[in-house]
């Protein structure tokens, strides 16, 4: 009779450890989920910032090609000989 009641115990205990580890995982879990929610949110921002800036440093490229600047002689002319193309195109299609 005496083994059962401490078997009964022993299992009452590892059942509280249990159980409190499962609520300490639970919380733990919780918090995961909400940095993961977080930087998900923060990756995204810098995503979008990126594409902004992309399109800035483009704009900021063609305006200085367009500028002239004596280095990118080169650039500049075949920047207007490929908006000269497009403008072309975009004729044709508006012709047809």
């Amino acid at each position: 009779m005496n083994n059962t009641k401490e078997a009964i115990e022993l299992l009452e205990v590892k059942l509280k450890e249990l159980l409190s580890k499962y609520e300490f995982l639970q919380e733990e879990n919780k918090i995961l989920f909400q940095d993961n929610s977080r930087l998900l949110h923060l990756v995204a921002e810098k995503e979008q910032q990126l594409v902004i800036k992309e399109q800035e440093y483009k704009l900021l490229k063609i305006a200085k090609t367009i500028n002239g600047s004596s280095e990118n002689t080169k650039d500049t002319k075949l920047k207007i000989n490929a908006l000269i193309r497009e403008i072309d195109n975009c004729v044709k299609l508006l012709s047809t």
